[in-house]
């Protein structure tokens, strides 16, 4: 068996890597990363929604090696604790003051970040004394997870299916997908019925047994699916009309990708719980953190308990090395107003995806941005390539142009690292469009 076989890769069909062979990354600067030959790339990506403030900077990569060297590893349970990781909490409080949240609990990644959520939001109406909601509302298209929980909260049907039987009590409903609205879908005009499919499910469950809305501000892995702008304000206001927490899934939207701190902020929003991950490191090691409101700690905080009053944890919760690089990594998207970078350069990448839209009308059917998260969705006029294929075919054209993107279906997503300038935005879509040109030769 090849060492390529041995590696059982992620999300990776492994026939076919056994026969192209991996694409190798071996080292990476800026907002560019090289393969073992040399060749250079601009990671349009951002190494998977999250290399904010690019690669190979120095002040992390320093606060890592100065932080193994002092302390590498220490337990968080049982009352012990680290000086990064407290002083993590210190800053991630301050930083989501404006977002209603006070309380901070470190995990690994974004899927046990959610896992906590579900986990706090349940336990959460047992201590109220209302252990009938337990239920969990969530969207076609959601990405919340892998793991068994967050998988159960995930709208991709296709990552869900092979594991079911999956956690009870979860209803999916229609995302805020302005072009494939299921809702109103030969009507133009958008009505936002959508948000009121959330408060029709909590209706129809009984607003006594639910006990949370999940939602990302923007549905990254769903295809980037960019709201209607007053849709999370309604659904945040339906939450409250009935009682039901409101979980904002800010993994993809956190640390400034939207032109914002957070997506919750973005749109004008206060959630009960939020989830982060990604950029709150930019991926220098992993972590993830579950944040909420004072109401919903005070509930924990006050139980009359000897032991735990959340029997939940993570062996590397509040790891050292992770929360040194966390904060290093804050330090600069502070100093470099980076939020307000990816603010800026939003406009100018949707003004780059739509340009692409107009010269090619019959293929693109949608192109847009919000900050540094981008989509352009396509299709083969003729119908000659299958669901997947034109997406597919333009993320390997524009691989061999110098420019690593992700496809989701036909949709090909934009998440380039927040570091980036207009010139490599114009590059990054002009070699879009260069794809999308050998696509049009490539079937006619």
């Amino acid at each position: 068996m090849s060492d390529t076989l041995k590696r059982w890769g992620p999300y990776t069909n492994m026939k076919q890597l056994a026969d192209a062979g991996p694409k190798m990354i071996a080292r990476a600067d800026g907002i560019y990363v090289y393969d073992n030959r040399g060749r250079q790339y601009i990671d349009g990506h951002g190494g998977l929604w999250l290399a904010n403030v690019g690669y190979g900077r120095r002040e992390i990569i320093d606060a890592i090696a100065q932080q193994a060297e002092a302390l590498a590893w220490f337990p968080s349970f049982g009352g012990f604790a680290n000086e990064p990781s407290l002083r993590l909490a210190d800053k991630l409080v301050e930083l989501l003051a404006p977002d209603g949240m006070a309380h901070v609990m470190f995990s690994n990644d974004g899927s046990e970040a959610v896992e906590t959520a579900l986990k706090i939001a349940r336990q959460y109406w047992k201590i109220k004394g209302r252990a009938n909601k337990h239920k969990f509302i969530t969207r076609r298209f959601a990405y919340h997870g892998v793991t068994m929980g967050a998988l159960s909260v995930q709208g991709v049907t296709e990552n869900r299916m092979e594991f079911e039987p999956l956690l009870p009590g979860v209803v999916h409903v229609s995302a805020p997908y302005p072009h494939h609205c299921s809702m109103h879908p030969d009507s133009p005009i958008c009505t936002l019925a959508c948000a009121r499919a959330v408060e029709e499910a909590i209706l129809t469950q009984g607003a006594e047994t639910v006990a949370a809305v999940i939602a990302e501000p923007i549905q990254a892995a769903g295809g980037v699916i960019i709201p209607p702008p007053d849709y999370l304000r309604q659904v945040r206001e339906i939450c409250r009309r009935y009682d039901v927490l409101f979980i904002a899934d800010e993994v993809v939207t956190g640390f400034g990708r939207l032109g914002s701190w957070f997506g919750a902020r973005h749109y004008g929003i206060q959630p009960d719980l939020m989830t982060m991950a990604k950029g709150i490191t930019s991926g220098y090691v992993p972590l993830g953190a579950t944040a909420v409101s004072d109401a919903v700690f005070e509930a924990f905080y006050d139980m009359a308990v000897s032991g735990p009053e959340f029997r939940h944890g993570n062996t590397y919760s509040g790891h050292p090395i992770a929360a040194a690089a966390a904060l290093a990594n804050i330090a600069i998207l502070e100093r470099e107003a980076l939020p307000d970078h990816a603010r800026a350069m939003g406009p100018v990448l949707q003004s780059a995806l739509k340009n692409v839209q107009t010269r090619h009308p019959q293929w693109v059917v949608d192109a847009n941005a919000e900050g540094l998260l981008g989509r352009l969705e396509l299709r083969d006029p003729g119908g000659r390539l299958a669901s997947g294929q034109i997406g597919a075919k333009i993320a390997q054209y524009m691989y061999d142009l110098g420019v690593i993107v992700r496809p989701i279906g036909d949709v090909v997503t934009f998440s380039p690292p927040l570091t980036i300038a207009e010139p490599e935005i114009q590059h990054m879509v002009a070699a879009a469009e260069e794809a999308l040109g050998m696509v049009e030769a490539e079937v006619h």
